[in-house]
């Protein structure tokens, strides 16, 4: 069926095409008489105005736009509402873009669909941003300590995290790790890592070779990686796993539970976010918490106040992550 379209409007009310665009449009140029019968031929015709046209004509969406390769898992779940609320509140529609596909990736960010743009996609490159920031985009990049013309980024100060949850390990008397790791390009991921090694460098540990083990930040690739691992060292000297995220603390104590061994008896694990599910999990996750409503919210805030006209305000750490002690970990029994 054929979409209903402004001229048909036009034609049952007995008007011009420019009337009755100026009618819908509130323009007070219409007569009220007139303007009455034009959106009475709307509604017995159920015409439905083009708005993303109409936005873009006037040059401005009231759109923020969310690009990202996934919205799975707990961290993200809580990552949009925390955008969708702040968005809601200053006014403005969300629309959230999601695709594995570079190139279609690249079209909808260069096809002025929104007024501003929050980005977290690892195949986003540093060569397309500066394309972006060509378009005059307001853009606000997450996990990327990234700074230029129409460009910020909200990040995690994950170098303390990883930092943070060894020691506390190390107090624990634990002296030989595994870090099951996130995506190999992914900033958080490494910057984890690096937290990991100089803790273990400042207490004289680093001597003993730290595992390392490719988890993904997926429960399933954590549980196959950490099980492999037990399977080919039974002998390990391992005594506390720490995961790159929640969901890969919850695959490593999986893992660790489905060889027999005890968490935290046998093996200490910890995580990282502090999401919903791990307080409730068994046994309760010790993880580094970030504060991830946050960092949706300071997104908004910044993508706003470029779309309004400000300059980027570069790089903001969130310093202010905490570790959480539960369950999952214990002192070491010698």
């Amino acid at each position: 069926m054929r979409k209903t379209t402004i001229k048909d409007v036009a034609e049952r009310a007995g008007v011009a095409i420019s009337t009755a665009s100026n009618a819908l449009n509130g323009t007070k140029t219409v007569s009220p008489a007139t303007r009455d019968r034009i959106l009475a031929a709307a509604k017995a015709l159920n015409y439905t105005p083009n708005l993303i046209g109409k936005r873009l004509r006037s040059g401005q969406t009231n759109v923020i736009g969310l690009y990202t390769a996934s919205v799975a898992g707990p961290y993200f779940y809580i990552l949009v509402e925390a955008i969708a609320k702040a968005v809601d509140a200053a006014g403005y529609g969300l629309t959230i873009t999601l695709m594995n596909n570079h190139e279609a990736l690249m079209d909808s960010l260069l096809g002025n669909t929104c007024d501003g743009a929050i980005i977290f996609s690892p195949t986003i490159t540093d060569e397309d941003l500066a394309r972006v920031t060509q378009q005059h985009l307001p853009t606000v990049v997450l996990d990327r300590p990234l700074t230029a013309a129409y460009l910020s980024s909200i990040i995690f100060d994950s170098f303390e995290g990883g930092y943070q949850v060894t020691k506390y390990l190390i107090r624990l008397g634990h002296k030989h790790f595994a870090f099951v790791g996130g995506l190999d390009e992914n900033r958080d991921s490494n910057e984890r890592l690096r937290g990991i090694r100089a803790a273990l460098k400042e207490t004289g540990l680093d001597a003993e070779p730290l595992v390392l083990l490719h988890g993904r930040f997926e429960e399933q690739a954590s549980f196959d990686a950490v099980t492999d691992y037990l399977t080919a060292n039974p002998e390990r000297k391992v005594t506390a796993f720490i995961a790159g995220n929640d969901l890969s603390a919850m695959g490593t104590i999986k893992a660790v539970q489905r060889m027999g061994l005890s968490v935290p008896g046998d093996i200490s694990v910890s995580g990282f976010d502090d999401t919903v599910v791990s307080a409730y999990y068994r046994p309760s996750l010790t993880t580094f918490r970030n504060p991830i409503e946050t960092q949706g919210q300071l997104a908004v805030r910044e993508a706003l106040r470029m779309i309004s006209g400000g300059n980027p305000a570069g790089t903001q750490q969130l310093l202010k992550g905490q570790l959480v002690r539960r369950d999952s970990t214990s002192e070491l029994n010698d």
